[in-house]
């Protein structure tokens, strides 16, 4: 048994926070019937990258967001589609959603009206700036949140302009937030016998995270710079160019210093007692950094990371992503799955990360297409007939 087996979620998300978030549940063992805007679905099925299929093309980006999911068509705008997500509602446990602040009670769909209709039901609105506060009304995407919320002005080499990280990192980060604002609400309603309704506001999630930033602040009134890959507060953790023009990522404690400096043949460093603890490298930041490159760029990547292994100091080459991919310990975790998709065949994607012991792994599904189960549903859940299903079709509700 998968640990969120026999959980409900409706989840009326798009794009990508959201959807990485119900995928991960689904995967978990929740079932996820996500709904869709007939006949265009969710706008990342037409997202670039596009697999080439015999039998049609599929976006890989959609792809690597939904699996495990029964995908449903619904006009949210029409009164039957209101309705038939009303009656959905009623019996699922979770609802997710990431509409404009306003639409869901434009729509007759708040959490207000919902959970008159269902007590327990867990319902999380996840928008750009939240539900209250001046930026309520804002509209906002990933790199707007990275750049209001600091990680892009820590981001960058020293002296240089902001940079934004090379992953999505407000929407993944957001989608991971709801993932536990979820499992929290759930564990709650089995306290109280009572779901909730939860705010998440995607710029809150990114202030969230600013974390050593802003300790740093508080206790010393301090603005980061931008450093590049140095650690503001670290002598050593840094990247490094070697001989093979190649980079390596090191990063030690003060019981690190010096095995490292031995091992690049720095004895003097490790060996002098002004420079054994990091509070006094710090001080001397830029003459330590400066000896460190000059050593380690006489050794190629490989054999300065196999010294560091032997010595246990704490180093990672810096890989690609097909590097990545390719990994030995990447393949033996398994980290990457393959499913099959009925209209581009075998794929691959990335497992949910995590093991039990005591229960069943998450388990890979695959995308649905777009409606798939939209009549599946209608009949389980709801109990309609062929002819009432028809009459939704014909008016435009499904």
């Amino acid at each position: 048994m998968r640990p969120l087996e026999g959980i409900t979620i409706l989840d009326l998300s798009r794009v990508l926070a959201c959807p990485f978030a119900s995928m991960i549940l689904a995967e978990l063992g929740a079932e996820v019937v996500k709904v869709e805007q007939p006949g265009t679905g969710d706008e990342t099925r037409d997202f670039e990258p596009v697999v080439k299929g015999d039998a049609g093309d599929v976006s890989a980006y959609y792809m690597a967001f939904n699996r495990g999911k029964r995908s449903i068509t619904v006009n949210l705008r029409a009164a039957d589609g209101q309705d038939i997500v009303r009656r959905l509602a009623a019996q699922a446990d979770v609802l997710l959603e990431n509409f404009p602040v306003g639409t869901m009670k434009k729509y007759g769909l708040d959490y207000a009206t919902l959970s008159g209709l269902n007590e327990k039901l867990v319902h999380v609105s996840c928008t750009g700036f939240g539900m209250t506060g001046p930026y309520a009304r804002r509209k906002g995407y990933d790199t707007v949140f990275q750049a209001m919320c600091g990680i892009m002005s820590l981001t960058g080499e020293r002296g240089g302009g902001p940079v934004k990280p090379g992953l999505p990192v407000a929407d993944l980060s957001s989608g991971l937030w709801v993932c536990i604002a979820i499992l929290s609400a759930l564990a709650g309603r089995d306290k109280t016998g009572r779901g909730c309704h939860v705010d998440f506001s995607m710029f809150d999630g990114q202030v969230g995270l600013l974390s050593l930033a802003a300790a740093r602040w508080f206790a010393l009134g301090e603005v980061p710079e931008r450093l590049g890959t140095e650690h503001p507060g670290r002598i050593p953790s840094a990247a490094f160019l070697c001989a093979d023009g190649k980079w390596v990522q090191i990063t030690g404690s003060d019981q690190h210093w010096t095995p490292l400096c031995n091992l690049l043949g720095l004895e003097a460093w490790g060996a002098d007692p002004t420079l054994a603890r990091n509070a006094d490298r710090l001080p001397r930041r830029e003459e330590i950094m400066a000896g460190l490159q000059r050593a380690i760029g006489r050794l190629d990547r490989d054999e300065l990371c196999r010294r560091c292994d032997a010595a246990g100091v704490p180093a990672g080459p810096i890989l690609q992503v097909d590097e990545v991919l390719a990994n030995e310990h990447v393949a033996a975790r398994g980290m990457v799955v393959d499913f099959e998709h009925p209209l581009v065949g075998g794929f691959k994607g990335l497992r949910v990360p995590l093991r039990f012991d005591g229960m069943d792994d998450p388990r890979v599904g695959r995308p649905p297409l777009l409606g798939e189960h939209t009549e599946e549903v209608l009949r389980e859940k709801l109990g309609l007939d062929t002819t009432e299903i028809t009459r939704l079709r014909e008016v435009g509700a499904v």
